[in-house]
């Protein structure tokens, strides 16, 4: 009997011991759990503080851009403001912003026109883009089929151009996709459409821009900078050359040119004829603004970029994204 007893007390002892091992490790799994969580917390909430400070950031941009909006050299400050970023410290952190023209570029939707989801060819707005591809050194034969890509990429119907790709084309590749059938919202979008390879991209990418309208590029003459002659050059569809454009843009007075007249009248626009439309699409001022903010804060890190309108002297934000600017 003792040494059943004592067996017994044994097989007790271990089942006791096999419990709090047991609990032990469910414990642990617990304490885990919640350390994970509690740090789950605390980075979702420094994060979302985070795209906060961001907001905050548009808020001022939008300040600054009203107050560049009435000031008579205004384009002179913002151009100071993108050699500039403009930086605020903040507690545990620090906000970069950096705001940039946005009508220094064409207008990627500028080669449609219409109303709602019918969009069709402009003929304007895509010799323009034919116009800016060639002042890129693209071949005629490879821009023509770029523009008409561009077009049936944002056309309504599924008629391609001569050149050009509608869902047909796109649905036997893998895998397979549509055309957007509307306005590009991003940039980045090109590099669904067929014919613009990586190359072609970034040859394009710093000329061009998705404006949330279909309306011809809005070109502030005192924002261009040398390395935007060729938007000049896709102005006057390609009778005013690269080079010629350059020059011209040289001999910008010191603050920009205060009339429209004046831009017009210089010997190198001579025998240039613009279309009403074209007289139309040039400006002294901006009209679109991209500011692209980056937070740091306690451990944190959000990038966010948006885009204004300053329409009438009043400033509205027009889109925003969780990303940085292109």
């Amino acid at each position: 009997m003792s040494r059943q007893r004592a067996n017994q007390r044994g097989v007790a002892l271990l089942t006791v011991l096999l419990l709090v091992a047991v609990m032990s490790v469910l414990v642990m799994g617990m304490l885990d759990d919640i350390r994970f969580g509690l740090r789950r917390a605390s980075n979702a909430q420094s994060m979302a503080q985070a795209q906060w400070y961001a907001r905050g950031a548009e808020s001022l941009a939008m300040a600054q851009i009203d107050r560049l909006s009435t000031h008579a050299a205004a384009q002179a400050g913002l151009a100071d403001l993108e050699q500039r970023p403009l930086v605020f410290p903040i507690e545990h952190g620090l906000i970069r912003a950096r705001l940039s023209d946005s009508t220094a570029c064409f207008n990627l939707n500028s080669v449609v026109e219409g109303t709602g989801e019918l969009w069709q060819r402009r003929e304007s707005g895509s010799r323009q883009f034919a116009a800016l591809l060639r002042a890129l050194d693209v071949p005629q034969v490879q821009a023509d089929g770029l523009v008409d890509s561009l077009v049936d990429w944002i056309d309504f119907d599924q008629a391609p151009g001569p050149a050009g790709a509608e869902d047909a084309s796109y649905q036997v590749r893998s895998p397979a996709y549509r055309t957007g059938g509307e306005l590009l919202a991003e940039v980045t979008e090109l590099r669904a459409i067929s014919g613009f390879d990586d190359a072609i991209y970034r040859r394009l990418r710093p000329h061009v821009c998705a404006l949330p309208t279909a309306e011809l590029s809005p070109i502030n003459l005192n924002a261009l900078g040398e390395d935007d002659a060729v938007l000049l050059t896709m102005l006057t569809d390609g009778e005013l050359a690269p080079e010629a454009a350059l020059r011209l843009l040289r001999a910008r007075p010191d603050g920009g040119w205060s009339e429209l007249p004046a831009f017009w009248a210089q010997p190198a626009l001579a025998g240039i004829t613009p279309s009403e439309s074209v007289r139309g699409q040039v400006r002294l001022r901006s009209r679109y603004f991209a500011l692209q903010a980056e937070v740091e804060y306690a451990g944190a890190q959000a990038v966010t970029s948006a885009l204004f309108e300053n329409d009438a002297g009043a400033t509205h934000l027009v889109s925003r994204r969780l990303a940085p600017l292109e």
